[in-house]
């Protein structure tokens, strides 16, 4: 097996994948209706739910083909029912998406909005749920992945079952890395995609659930065709396929990335990918840099810096000298501030860390940079 040019992505995914997770791509042709690929699936599907810890009886997951936009947008049209209303608890890009969603399927809902740079305050939650009784559906994002900061999710779905609604977390960039109890934390609905958490590849999106709300929802309003969580989910339990065609070579890097998953192991995983984020703040303090979300408040997965006040910086510049040498950094996604992302996630190390910040340092010399850098404010 040849060795593939190893690029460090410091992005919030794609990630960095491992050589036999790309080489499990490379197999014969088979159509995907074929009995041995189907129960492929079976086995992917089960795994799914075992890493958030669901009892297999309670839980399923359903297959998507599409990136993570997709499992947010099957969520809301699939399981709101009629005459119900959506509550977006709304403190990021991604939460806002889901508002964006309702808004085009012309949903009833309340965008309940709070600063991209705090957690939700839990007493207006609560109260927003005690005004509207005909709340059903309630959604927000585990770990706002524009900022890195971690929502109180437990908390948050306590006070949605009080209230009796449905409540769906986006854990598209905390699957498979931050451990995840589905039950505990009081989660009725989760997704991802495979190239985040998993570190494969793009174009498998999955959401994991309660069965037997899943079930519930055959009787809501249909939204969309291709979209459906019930008509996925029926068409799995009776052919073990997903009804429209998969993607098969994604399907198989997948499979192999969920063996190195559990060989790794959920708490040593979860460690590696702490001491890589250590190591970029780290770097970032060193240098200087000031971040959006206060330490206690980051999910441990995305760091995102603050432009300096340095008429010399140019983040095209400082991305391309270090995309150049195999380093991949991400611009942020804060309307009110210029920042930049460094991320956590895929195979990789506080070794590559060290590399990254080597080349990061370079690019800001080479730029006219000052170090440390400088604020006004």
């Amino acid at each position: 097996m040849e060795p593939i040019k190893r690029n460090i992505l410091l992005n919030p995914g794609p990630s960095t994948t491992t050589d036999t997770v790309k080489y499990a791509q490379v197999v014969p042709d088979i159509c995907p209706r074929e009995k041995e690929f189907a129960g492929l699936m079976k086995g992917l599907r089960e795994d799914l739910v075992k890493i958030v810890h669901g009892d297999l009886d309670k839980y399923t997951s359903v297959l998507f083909c599409g990136s993570g936009t997709i499992n947010i947008d099957v969520c809301i049209n699939s399981l709101l029912p009629e005459g119900k209303k959506v509550l977006v608890i709304n403190n990021g890009a991604y939460s806002a998406r889901a508002v964006e969603i309702c808004q085009y399927y012309g949903l009833p809902h309340i965008n309940l909005q709070f600063p991209v740079d705090e957690r939700p305050d839990l007493a207006k939650v609560e109260e927003t749920l005690r005004n509207n009784p005909d709340v059903a559906l309630v959604h927000t994002t585990y770990n706002e992945t524009g900022t890195g900061i971690m929502n109180p999710i437990r908390e948050i779905g306590a006070i949605v079952h009080k209230y009796g609604a449905t409540f769906t977390v986006d854990t598209t960039s905390a699957y498979a890395m931050r451990p995840i109890d589905i039950e505990k934390d009081n989660i009725d609905f989760c997704m991802a995609s495979a190239q985040k958490g998993l570190m494969a590849f793009t174009g498998l999106s999955f959401v994991v659930g309660n069965r037997a709300k899943l079930v519930e929802s055959k009787n809501f309003p249909k939204r969309s065709y291709y979209c459906n969580l019930y008509m996925q989910y029926e068409y799995f339990e009776k052919t073990g396929e997903m009804h429209f065609t998969p993607p098969v070579q994604t399907i198989y890097a997948t499979i192999q990335a969920l063996k190195e998953y559990w060989a790794e192991g959920e708490e040593a995983k979860w460690a590696r990918h702490t001491r890589v984020f250590n190591a970029i703040n780290a770097g970032l303090d060193e240098l200087g840099f000031r971040q959006v979300i206060r330490p206690e408040w980051r999910t441990g997965l995305v760091s995102s810096a603050i432009y300096p006040d340095d008429p010399n910086w140019s983040f095209e510049k400082v991305h391309d000298y270090c995309y150049e040498r195999g380093f991949t950094i991400y611009p942020g996604k804060i309307s009110t501030t210029n920042t930049f992302r460094l991320c956590s996630l895929g195979a990789i190390d506080e070794a590559d860390i060290k590399d990254f910040f080597v080349v990061f340092k370079e690019a800001l010399k080479e730029c006219g940079v000052k170090t440390p850098v400088v604020y006004k404010n």
